[in-house]
């Protein structure tokens, strides 16, 4: 049978500022990627989001990102290997505190942002979140792009890889994401999304940005819960996964 996990960027609300709604996302989602205080979230926002992701079963996973507040972890940063290294293994430890404080724990980890996109092909950097991973639990699965270097290099390091697809991104021929700053590269249709994931689902293929017909088989599938009507597109996309019998549950 078809299994689906369905996962979203939360905790990325800052003091004042307020970043989506976790709770509502937190309703719909099997798995919370949460931010670690480098590219989003202060402490009280993430212990909250891992209480309210606890109670409601939902797993959680550490998103690491680059030190980068001010662009929301999405611009490159070309930090040494060993900096790298101990800044993912800091913010592992210290969204898992958090989680264990809320009665749950860290079970994977997500890179966010632009490091998550600078490792399908910076092979150094790849290689220092999984030496990350690895220093603090190498029981814990990562998350990333098919066919990226992170991947490779997780797999031959002996961790557990998650296949992910992007609900709401649009992709390139070659199977990359498009560039936030170029025209399209996000899609905002509940419906479209929607379709977008089951056809992902049950065919292994999704159109890219020019048409063509490109394989993205995936163990998770992520809605970005900063994007606009966010919890309308994860809403949509489990009620046709529902009508179509396809089962949501968290792939650890």
């Amino acid at each position: 049978m078809t299994v689906i996990d369905l996962n979203s960027d939360l905790g990325e609300s800052f003091g004042a500022w307020t970043l989506g709604d976790d709770a509502a996302m937190l309703d719909l989602v099997t798995s919370a990627n949460v931010a670690c205080g480098y590219h989003a979230g202060d402490p009280s926002t993430l212990l909250r989001t891992c209480r309210d992701a606890a109670a409601r079963g939902v797993r959680i996973g550490a998103q690491v990102g680059y030190r980068d507040l001010a662009g929301f972890g999405r611009r490159f940063v070309d930090v040494a290997p060993a900096d790298l290294t101990a800044e993912v293994i800091y913010q592992i430890g210290a969204l898992d505190a958090l989680a264990r404080a809320a009665g749950s724990g860290v079970v994977y980890v997500k890179p966010h942002g632009a490091l998550y996109n600078a490792i399908v092909h910076h092979r150094a950097q790849a290689r220092a979140v999984v030496d990350a991973v690895r220093a603090v639990d190498p029981s814990l699965p990562v998350l990333g792009l098919p066919g990226s270097v992170f991947l490779e290099e997780a797999r031959a390091a002996g961790l557990r890889t998650v296949v992910e697809a992007f609900a709401d991104r649009a992709y390139t021929p070659d199977g990359t994401l498009v560039p936030r700053t170029q025209p399209g590269a996000v899609v905002h249709d509940p419906d479209v999304v929607a379709a977008r994931v089951l056809r992902l689902v049950t065919t292994g293929t999704i159109e890219a940005v020019d048409g063509s017909v490109i394989t993205a088989a995936a163990d998770t599938i992520c809605v970005h819960g900063d994007t606009p009507a966010a919890v309308a597109m994860a809403a949509a996309i489990r009620n046709l996964l529902d009508a179509n019998r396809i089962p949501v549950e968290p792939f650890v």
